[in-house]
């Protein structure tokens, strides 16, 4: 008599019987087989895998406007510091080591999420006037160093 294999699951009638017919009942057993079978397995992994296909662009586009926000609000905040650096020491950073040895960037220079490197930023260096006679050279901007292209259409580079 066949039997195919089953995984967890009650069935009352899928039952089967081994063992001789004799005087002594304990010669005979009873095996009982209960659960899923392996087609049934298969078919949910198969669904689950088909479904995660599905899933799986969605999640990349969700990653990279993660890193974009990140990359936004970093360029914001190295931004504004060094303007606040330049207006309280009546001269631009020369790098953005110097806004850390400040104290202006405590947590050190942020990582780039592109690059996933914090020695990548680009900065702009301009003269910048101090007095009506003077002017001093600094860093007046930062940029991502990244050479990938924005969901926008836009490199990362130019934000």
């Amino acid at each position: 008599m066949g039997h195919s294999m089953r995984i967890g699951r009650k069935s009352g009638d899928r039952c089967h019987i081994s063992g001789t017919r004799a005087r002594h009942s304990s010669l005979v057993t009873r095996h009982c087989f209960s659960g899923f079978t392996l087609i049934e397995l298969m078919m949910v992994i198969a669904l689950i895998l088909i479904l995660a296909t599905f899933a799986m662009p969605s999640y990349h586009i969700a990653v990279i406007h993660a890193r974009e926000a990140v990359l936004r609000d970093d360029l914001f905040t190295m931004r504004k510091l060094i303007d606040e650096f330049t207006i309280d020491k009546q001269h631009p950073p020369s790098s953005l080591d110097e806004l850390v040895d400040a104290g202006y960037l405590r947590g050190g220079i942020p990582v780039d999420p592109f690059t996933g490197s914090n020695q990548t930023w680009k900065t702009d260096v301009e003269d910048v006037p101090i007095s009506p006679d003077q002017a001093t050279a600094g860093i007046v901007d930062v940029h991502s160093g990244s050479d990938d292209t924005a969901m926008d259409g836009t490199p990362y580079a130019s934000w």
